[in-house]
């Protein structure tokens, strides 16, 4: 019988738990600033556990909440830096296009978002873009910034670069404990690391790893159901490749939200998603009791016949995701309250992808005790009351 393999050892001047994009591109600021920096991962990469995985995500500049809007173009710039450290194309510019009933508020706050008045009518709408659909009393706003991230291309391209950079990324190790004090010491299935800081980005699983350190932030892990609806005549410039992202606001009949990518992943098939899901354990989110309904669906199969009459109104393919929710969909970016060398990202309800370079340069900032290059204000723990619990 073999001798056990010996525990890894190591000491680091910043240790990240979560190789999503999140994570990684915390660890990819850290290690640009030479920081010697371990980036953790329970799963083998790469994975579809999380939050971080498939091919596109929407990026864009329209924004109804300020804090996000003033963020973008720092993280447009920071994307096409990537892309030129990285040596390839991580973005496809499209177009999109935000729909809604007129006067809106979120609609409304897209429009201001973008400095210019780009608000089309249906008749605009439907000559450039046939395959989307207005009704009465409904308009769209046009951001021309609006496009596709690569999203598995982006997360290779940011840990490549992290490694270039000299930092290391163990994945398949699942954090045990974490111990505080001024020299943290994080212990794994694999090994004990030590470090003077330690950022949390573990996506849906950041709630159980915070809890014994005393918090109990206020965050749900959603299932989402990622669908994708085949081109009723396949190559239509009205339904495929050469349309736009877009996004639906405040409709009655889709609270929060739908939103389209153009047909990448599959040929002949589009992106709809409903921007919500069902609550879930991220350690059993595939453990559905046969036949339980899909309303979300539904919804969106409605919305497919009213809105994109181009496409078949079944899914093709229903992959799935998590999101991980705040109660208001605010992130989660801030020193732990009692453990000022512990920095928490977390809460990115949804939208934080394309603002992941930001992201972590914020976390990055605040683990190395800089002044933050944007506001923190929206995104404290202690907006949320009675977090604090007990520690250790």
């Amino acid at each position: 019988m073999a001798a056990p393999s010996q525990p890894q050892q190591a000491t680091y001047d910043a240790i990240v738990i979560g190789a999503g994009i999140q994570g990684s591109f915390t660890a990819y600021h850290l290690a640009q600033r030479r920081r010697d920096t371990l980036l953790l991962e329970q799963f083998i990469l790469p994975h579809s556990r999380g939050s971080s995985h498939g091919q596109s995500r929407i990026t864009r500049s329209a924004y109804p909440r300020a804090p996000y809007a003033c963020m973008m173009p720092d993280s447009f710039h920071l994307w096409q830096q990537l892309e030129a450290e990285a040596g390839t194309s991580l973005y496809r510019r499209t177009g999109l296009v935000v729909l809604g009933p007129a006067g809106d508020p979120e609609l409304e706050g897209c429009r201001r978002s973008l400095g210019t008045d780009q608000v089309l009518d249906a008749t605009v709408l439907a000559r450039r873009f046939p395959g989307l659909r207005l009704h009465a009393g409904e308009v769209a706003v046009w951001d021309s910034t609006g496009g596709v991230l690569f999203a598995d291309r982006a997360l290779r391209a940011v840990q490549d670069v992290f490694r270039r950079h000299g930092g290391t990324l163990r994945d398949g190790e699942k954090v045990l404990r974490i111990e505080p004090g001024a020299v943290l010491t994080v212990t794994t299935t694999a090994g004990v690391y030590r470090a003077p800081r330690l950022i949390i980005a573990a996506g849906a699983w950041t709630g159980a790893l915070v809890a014994p350190l005393g918090l109990r932030l206020p965050l749900q892990p959603l299932r989402i159901n990622v669908c994708y609806w085949r081109e009723k005549e396949p190559g239509s410039p009205s339904a495929g490749r050469a349309s736009p992202c877009f996004m639906a606001l405040g409709l009655s009949r889709a609270p929060h939200g739908v939103y389209g990518l153009p047909a990448l992943e599959y040929p002949g098939l589009v992106k709809v998603c409903y921007h919500h899901g069902s609550p879930t354990d991220p350690e059993e989110r595939d453990r559905l009791p046969p036949g339980t309904p899909h309303p979300d669906v539904a919804l969106l199969s409605s919305f497919i016949s009213s809105y994109l009459p181009g496409l078949e109104p079944r899914p093709a393919v229903v992959e799935t995701c998590l999101y991980t929710n705040t109660p208001d969909e605010d992130f989660i970016l801030d020193r732990h309250p009692k453990f000022s060398n512990i920095i928490i990202g977390a809460g990115f309800s949804g939208h934080g992808f394309k603002l992941a370079p930001v992201v972590g340069k914020l976390l990055c900032e605040l683990s190395l005790g800089e002044e933050p290059s944007h506001s923190m204000a929206p995104f404290t723990i202690t907006r949320f009351p009675g977090v604090l619990r007990a520690a250790l």
